[in-house]
């Protein structure tokens, strides 16, 4: 009975508008899904109308990634390097490429103990073990594509060979404090995002320090196995910081019904991952399409039934049960 004939899902992200309250965010190892990787999510997020984030781990450069996808909203992933000037060239490379937004990683000051990955032989280059061949050989369209098309590699680090915590603990500094992201403020002009927020005493030192948004985030409980649920940290962030810098979420978002929960509870926009990249597995960029098209269709779907005509209208927590 509330008139939900018409419903708009568009929302503005960082002072740019978005068709949903939805960013699609960085991903490695995203061509090892499908050989077109980062350039087919790009591409459908830009005919989407959405944000895509490119990882520094990710298997794209900057500047292919800037040239296949050129009317894409594009930001950029950092995660500071021992190297302290490979850092300040990734920033320099993003900001002439016409990234519009940075985001800081904080949640990485080396490797989680991601037992799966190795298990698996989850490494850059595929390490793959008799399992994962027996595996493999089930879908051999996938087998073909990544045999018959251009090397798996980082595109910032090709010469790494092993494991992703064993990356990160060789490259990522965990020397990393505050004034190292006050730092980055100066330099980067554009918006400036901290990901893998988990305190609101965090939320504060963040947006004190220059950030114009944060993502309150896990790192997609890969990091720390008892690391506490975003969506559970998510109000008392946007209580304490909302009205200062965006408050942002992401963690198991799946379908449009969780990011209408997610924004219900005070995220301005929901991060998603793992949705996506199945999606490109499945059918290359034809799949990540398809994939936001749903999303959109099971946003909508949700406001309907719960009476709400708008995202703004849902954003607040009036029609969320925590």
């Amino acid at each position: 009975m509330a008139g939900a004939s018409t419903i708009d899902l568009g929302t503005d992200i960082l002072g740019r508008s978005s068709a949903l309250p939805v960013v699609l965010a960085p991903t490695g190892f995203t061509r090892m899904m499908h050989h077109s990787g980062e350039a087919s999510v790009a591409l459908a997020a830009a005919q989407a109308g959405l944000p895509y984030a490119l990882s520094t781990m990710g298997t794209t450069s900057i500047e292919a990634l800037a040239a296949a996808a050129p009317d894409a909203r594009r930001w950029f992933q950092l995660y500071i390097w021992r190297d302290r000037q490979a850092s300040a060239d990734f920033i320099n490379r993003a900001a002439i490429a016409g990234f519009d937004a940075l985001i800081v990683t904080v949640d990485t000051p080396v490797g989680g103990s991601r037992l799966r990955d190795v298990r698996n032989g989850m490494t850059i280059p595929p390490a793959p073990t008799t399992r994962t061949v027996l595996d493999a050989a089930r879908h051999p369209r996938w087998w073909v594509n990544l045999l018959t098309t251009d090397p798996l590699e980082f595109a910032a680090l090709s010469s790494f060979d092993g494991q992703v915590a064993d990356l990160a603990s060789q490259v990522f500094d965990p020397s990393v404090t505050w004034s190292d992201l006050a730092a980055i403020r100066a330099q980067w002009k554009g918006h400036l995002i901290v990901k893998g927020i988990l305190s609101v005493e965090d939320a504060v030192r963040a947006v004190d320090n220059g950030a114009d948004a944060v993502v309150v985030s896990n790192h997609g409980g890969r990091q720390l196995d008892r690391a506490p649920v975003p969506l559970e940290i998510l109000p008392d962030v946007v209580n304490q910081v909302g009205g200062r810098a965006e408050v942002h979420v992401d963690g198991g978002v799946l379908s449009g019904a969780d990011v209408a929960a997610a924004v219900g509870m005070g995220a301005h926009a929901v991060w998603i991952g793992r949705a996506y990249l199945y999606g490109l597995m499945a059918a290359g960029p034809a799949g990540v399409a398809r994939v936001l098209e749903l999303l959109t269709t099971e946003m909508r779907t949700t406001l309907a039934l719960i009476g709400a005509s708008s995202t703004d209208e849902l954003a607040g927590r009036a029609r969320v049960r925590p």
